[in-house]
């Protein structure tokens, strides 16, 4: 099970990574500005968001297998329909609606919330290996669409992209997802039931209202908006969304205004989703010992420090101290955010919840992409951007160690049920 998912991540997170290596060329070959790009990922990003509250619906009454199987084939037919496009228009009905919609069932918050079904004792160590799969998505296929991109052209990188997600991606998903543990007549964690051998299969199943929760666990997920967690969960993930999309899209751009070569600014995108890979194994192994939101906290705080040195170091030191320093808080925010959603609120609703904190994410995201290239367009730097987005994440380093886990979370306030 978390081989597929990480396997969806690593699909979902590095195909849509692979959008800035283009950015220069489609500028040249589409006659357009660097603002008029960030539309169709600007518009992207929103969809996404949009997708995932729809996808974590469907999770939490039909399950994930349909779900993150289709979206994958979405995804392989967008890839090749990226190869034909010619406009900016094109572009933003490609990836900005098709793609982005898909992804939203292959990424995020759908893998995360059926993998918090699955494990009770390490949710965050299992939600974070699969979660890594973005990261070593960007690792390897960002650095990849890039080498083909210049040895062939951009149509065939998204030509071979989408036979990745068609051949590999949609039978593996298909064949090892299961909804939920219950499908095998199995506990989260593998446990096997006391009974297991006396009961039908059905009659197994362990309700998901009969699992562990806390004094703020829900039935109806807009009863969670009544509690000042969620709010704070998403509105720092808000600034996450906005962090994350603008170097997505923009990283490569901002290299090649300071004269660094595309395949090198590739190249350290790598390296910060290697670290990355590294440290959101290691958030998570110590998110199951320590307060999450401490962890969720620092994270942002780490990344702020990331965004200022883009600023107040020369290019090609701010290049690669930017993918060390701020690889070691890029997709960290996910499987803390996840968890602590599941920890707080349950599992009963927790596909929408988490989909809705993935939108307010996608939305921060949707934003920072166009200001940003707007902003290059009019000062011809990314400065005054970078330094707004480390101050945004100094207020959302703030705003999760203000979280009251031991209150509200099961891991502090939660009993076990009657037996």
């Amino acid at each position: 099970m978390v081989g597929a998912l990480f396997f969806s991540m690593f699909l979902g997170v590095g195909l849509r990574q692979g959008f800035g290596i283009f950015v220069e060329t489609w500028e040249r070959e589409f006659g357009a500005t660097v603002a008029a790009v960030s539309v169709a990922a600007s518009i992207g990003w929103f969809m996404n968001g949009a997708s995932q509250v729809l996808m974590g619906w469907l999770i939490d009454r039909v399950g994930g297998r349909v779900v993150v199987t289709v979206a994958t084939a979405a995804m392989g037919i967008g890839c090749a329909l990226m190869a034909l496009v010619n406009n900016v228009f094109l572009l933003v009905v490609v990836y900005g609606a098709l793609m982005s919609l898909a992804s939203g069932g292959l990424s995020g918050g759908p893998p995360t919330a059926i993998a918090a079904r699955w494990f009770r004792r390490r949710r965050g160590t299992a939600i974070s290996v699969l979660v890594s799969g973005g990261s070593v998505g960007g690792l390897v296929l960002v650095p990849f669409l890039t080498y083909l991109f210049v040895w062939t052209n951009w149509r065939a990188a998204w030509l071979v992209a989408s036979a990745i997600a068609l051949v590999l991606g949609v039978p593996l998903l298909w064949t090892a997802v299961r909804n939920d543990p219950r499908d095998l007549g199995l506990l989260p964690d593998g446990d096997a039931p006391a009974d297991r051998g006396q009961l039908p299969v059905e009659s197994q199943r362990p309700a998901v209202a009969e699992a562990w929760e806390g004094p703020l666990a829900v039935s109806r997920w807009q009863s969670a908006y009544r509690s000042a967690p969620i709010w704070q969960l998403s509105v720092a993930y808000w600034v996450c969304g906005v962090t994350t999309a603008s170097i997505t899209v923009h990283y490569v751009r901002w290299a090649l205004s300071e004269g660094i070569a595309p395949t090198t600014a590739a190249l350290a995108f790598g390296l910060l989703s290697a670290i990355n890979a590294a440290g959101v194994l290691a958030i998570g192994i110590l998110s199951d010992r320590l307060p999450r939101r401490v962890l969720l906290g620092v994270v942002y705080l780490i990344r702020a420090l990331a965004f200022v040195l883009l600023v107040v170091l020369p290019g090609p030191s701010a290049l690669w101290a930017f993918a060390v320093v701020g690889g070691a808080s890029w997709l960290a925010t996910v499987p803390l955010t996840s968890s602590l959603t599941a920890d707080v609120y349950g599992l009963r609703r927790l596909g929408t919840l988490v989909g809705m904190a993935n939108f307010f994410h996608q939305v921060g995201g949707a934003l920072a992409v166009y200001l940003f290239g707007l902003a290059f367009d009019l000062w011809d730097s990314y400065d005054l951007a970078f330094l707004v987005g480390a101050g945004l994440l100094v207020a959302a380093g703030l705003l999760s160690l203000s979280i009251r886990e031991r209150r509200w979370s099961v891991r502090y306030a939660g009993s076990p049920p009657s037996q």
